[in-house]
């Protein structure tokens, strides 16, 4: 591959200088709207029209939800004296049914307790080596990746053929499973973990059709498709609870053990008691958009309200944080018009003028935009001022002060990116991910899901979150490349500045396959800046902070993993909105 320097770029497609009038910078284009072809929502007026007895959950079904509490959590307590190894299937079985905010007291405590003896840190079971590693390093405890070391043969390679360790059968490939699961959470130079996920997808891939435990069998599946760690818990817990509803009758161990039978019947009326809470505020979000008259009034902006609250609930999902829910949703929604407004419909002139209102953050600012851009700004400015009121209450109204700056710095970007379009400019690699780190809106989001949450986002966390920290920087990195990888062959055809594949390809000189090996490398990478930052000798910041960042970067792991299901979410994006939002499970 060849690479072309950083000047001979400017030099062969010199940006224009903003000064300079902007209805030269190609006068066709400023002119002729650009159209993406968005398809209308999937969900018409679907929540809006759901019936009160769709939204609700009787006394009867909480009590008994608040028994089962009661009861798992005495279990929980009761495995830490002597049965260290089940305390922890318990934890991974709570974790992975969804209910493990029930239990965070518990669950630190036993993870603590733990973290101190390391129990299996000297054990022969892979699976229990890999149990303990994968639940330690998820709750921020340094693990050693040595552990590891003895699974390995004496040419340094894991292997199952004459291991002691790992052999043939169920219950080693569920220890395949758990390493698998494990090596997600790996470091940077950590090689060993590394070889251990290549070879458990090969082993866990290759055995899959031989699996004898049908439970078993559909596990390894959805691992293989969505991996436990960068998956979004709720659509994870449905997959979970529904395999395990699915082969009830079938598995004897399913039926029989009353420990896990207690933990699954909490699950699934938890859940479902979650899914009716969860679609009410979408009902009541969904009329606030409706209000709007997105497809009449701006009818080239994609009509994506049920998928934004989607996305904003698999960022945090428990019942306490409803109003954060609610502002986050209606921010990432706002935040879609606007980036349509930037990428497909408006001119260079008309999008300086949206800059400068939104610079100014003042209504008078709307006299001097086209009545498109007037609609959005005037809906931004008074749901900006509503969300400042309910916060003023609280003495937190400080934080909206945080929210609208990184709107700014967003639109800026957003121009940015425009200006690039409209003179046929070609960036660097370095160049691009500079401004388009910002466009990915990631720290928009993520202080965003900070704005509506309890005591634990201080002054100093908006702070921490405006200075663009290691962890929010590799977070945009891998939203980023995710987004431009599947995304950037549709986007070139209806019009749009080049993605991080076109300027890659331009500047080295590579093919489109090989571009997107090494984009799928750097954001591998970033993960693992972003699982190294969650480590608790790394930051002071709470891990409820930390996990929405993690969640923001899961929703876009699945909701891109083939296509860019936000835009088009008739698919898979559909499909996963109707497990977690209108199906509940058979209980």
């Amino acid at each position: 591959m060849t690479s072309t320097s950083s000047s001979a770029l400017l030099s062969s497609c010199p940006e224009r200088p903003p000064h300079e009038p902007r209805v030269k910078v190609n006068e066709k284009l400023a002119i002729a709207r650009r159209s993406g072809n968005f398809h209308p929502t999937v969900w018409g007026d679907f929540f809006i029209n759901l019936s009160s007895d769709e939204t609700k959950f009787d006394a009867s079904t909480r009590q008994q939800i608040l028994e089962l509490k009661q009861e798992v959590g005495r279990m929980l307590n009761r495995a830490a004296d002597d049965q260290p190894l089940l305390q922890m299937k318990l934890i991974d079985l709570i974790q992975c049914s969804g209910t493990a905010y029930h239990f965070e007291m518990e669950i630190e405590k036993a993870l603590r307790r733990i973290n101190e003896s390391r129990p299996c840190e000297n054990d022969d079971h892979l699976h229990a080596v890999a149990l303990q590693f994968r639940l330690l390093r998820q709750h921020g405890y340094h693990v050693s990746s040595d552990v590891f070391s003895k699974f390995k043969n004496e040419e340094g390679k894991f292997t199952i053929t004459g291991s002691q360790h790992v052999g043939s059968g169920d219950a080693d490939t569920q220890a395949m499973l758990s390493l698998y699961e494990a090596a997600h959470l790996s470091f940077h130079g950590e090689e060993i973990l590394a070889e251990a996920l290549d070879f458990s997808k090969k082993h866990l891939t290759s055995v899959l059709p031989h699996v004898d435990s049908p439970v078993l069998a559909s596990q390894v599946r959805l691992a293989l498709e969505l991996p436990l760690y960068h998956t979004p818990p709720r659509l994870r817990t449905r997959k979970y609870l529904s395999i395990l509803s699915e082969h009830e009758q079938e598995d004897s161990y399913l039926s029989t053990d009353q420990l896990l039978a207690k933990v699954i019947k909490l699950a699934k009326l938890d859940f479902n008691l979650l899914q009716a809470m969860h679609r009410e505020e979408l009902q009541a979000i969904s009329r606030w958009w409706k209000k709007m008259d997105v497809p009449t009034k701006l009818p080239f902006a994609r009509d994506r309200v049920v998928e934004g609250y989607y996305w904003v609930h698999a960022v945090s999902f428990q019942p306490h944080y409803s109003r954060g829910r609610n502002i986050l949703t209606k921010i990432i929604s706002l935040s879609s018009i606007i980036d349509d407004i930037y990428d497909v419909h408006g001119t260079l002139e008309e999008l300086q003028l949206f800059t400068d209102a939104i610079q100014s953050w003042d209504k008078k600012a709307s006299d001097e935009l086209p009545e498109y851009m007037k609609q959005t700004y005037l809906v931004l400015l008074e749901t900006m001022e509503h969300i400042d009121k309910e916060l003023e209450l609280e003495g937190l109204s400080y934080r909206t002060q945080y929210l609208k700056e990184t709107i700014k710095s967003l639109t800026s970007a957003y121009l940015k990116e425009a200006q690039w379009f409209f003179s046929d400019y070609v960036p660097t690699v370095e160049e691009y991910m500079s401004v388009a780190l910002v466009t990915s809106a990631y720290q928009v989001l993520t202080v965003a899901s900070f704005v509506g949450m309890d005591e634990v986002a201080t002054k100093e966390v908006f702070d921490w979150a405006m200075g663009n920290p290691k962890i929010i920087k590799a977070a945009s990195t891998v939203c980023r490349l995710l987004d431009d990888i599947h995304s950037h062959k549709a986007e070139q055809e209806r019009g749009h500045v080049a993605s991080c594949v076109e300027c890659y390809m331009k500047e080295f000189g590579s093919t489109e396959e090989e571009t997107c090996v090494k984009l799928r490398e750097m954001a591998t990478s970033a993960w693992k800046d972003i699982n190294e930052e969650c480590q608790r000798s790394t930051t002071k910041i709470h891990a409820s902070l930390l996990e929405r960042v993690l969640n923001l970067v899961r929703v876009m792991e699945t909701m891109y993993k083939t296509h860019d299901g936000y835009t088009d979410s008739r698919g898979e994006t559909r499909d996963y909105i109707k497990l977690v939002l209108i199906d509940p499970l058979a209980v």
